[in-house]
């Protein structure tokens, strides 16, 4: 086994923790106030982290500090606006609506080459955004509202999460460079949660329970993966993995509370995985490679 097929495995797992993560983080938001939640979460993350991975912590680099700081400002923004978001919105749409990071990786990524988007790209990226169409307008599921609105800046940031993670794992220590990232987003929550909000404990047990696995695996676990990972794959290829996310999000939001998109709904996240497809798999390429071997 190669070692991007390990990583495109280790990927897909964590895939299908963050598809589990939008509806524990919705049913956790029911009892917390949105930075106070992402204090606990992440501050857990990172103090477990620490001390399973002490000794990195501790002989850490300057390279490895400077950019996990950095990129623990974005992980912030990214997951600051996606939570706030969730409240006002399903667990499924904002899976639908955050997974169009994935078509964001490579028109950011041509931008940044200085590169026109290629035709699939505007035919992949109009697909998407008739489906986010038809999701966010539907009303059968609350229509546009502000919480769409919060997720779709979320996508934004973390399309960029993605290029950069790919860019500067390279040289970080991957492990600590994930820790650095997790703490920063865990204490920058818990500074702005202590100025405009009244932090509190959790009292009932199945919120403990939906931080608990938050905090290991969709967090600690997830990030510490993605940027060991990451190593070894593209952004580009992470991105097309992470296609899987709003659809595993759907699942469990379905089989956890009933949720559903409604016929609209549905036609619009086809479209939306369709479009992600497109624009990651390269379609006419891979027919030229067959009639071409």
């Amino acid at each position: 086994m190669t070692k991007q097929l390990k990583a495109d495995i280790a990927l897909l797992l964590v895939t299908v923790g963050w598809g589990a993560s939008f509806i524990l983080t919705k049913n956790s938001l029911s009892e917390l106030q949105s930075y106070n939640f992402l204090a606990l979460r992440f501050i857990f993350a990172f103090f477990i982290s620490a001390v399973i991975y002490y000794k990195k912590i501790i002989s850490i680099d300057k390279f490895t500090l400077k950019y996990g700081i950095l990129l623990g400002l974005l992980l912030f923004a990214t997951y600051a606006f996606q939570t706030v978001g969730i409240n006002y919105t399903t667990a499924s749409k904002s899976a639908f609506i955050t997974g169009f990071s994935v078509i964001l990786v490579p028109i950011f990524s041509a931008i940044i080459a200085r590169k026109l988007p290629n035709l699939l790209t505007v035919i992949s990226v109009a697909l998407a955004f008739s489906g986010l169409a038809l999701i966010t307008l539907n009303q059968d599921v609350g229509g546009l509202n502000i919480g769409d609105i919060y997720t779709g800046v979320c996508a934004v940031f973390f399309a960029i999460y993605i290029i950069l993670v790919g860019k500067f794992t390279v040289k970080a220590e991957s492990i600590a460079f994930a820790i650095v990232q997790i703490g920063v987003v865990g204490f920058l929550s818990l500074i702005v949660s202590l100025a405009i909000e009244t932090p509190t404990v959790p009292v009932s047990l199945p919120v403990w329970i939906n931080l608990a696995i938050l905090s290991l695996v969709c967090t600690s676990g997830a990030y510490i993966v993605q940027n060991v990972a990451q190593k070894y794959t593209s952004a580009t290829h992470t991105a097309l993995i992470y296609t899987c996310e709003p659809v595993f999000a759907a699942i469990f939001a379905y089989l956890a509370v009933g949720e559903v998109l409604g016929v609209k709904g549905s036609m619009g996240a086809v479209l939306i995985v369709v479009g992600m497809l497109l624009i990651e798999l390269d379609i006419p390429k891979l027919l030229y490679k067959k009639t071409h071997p």
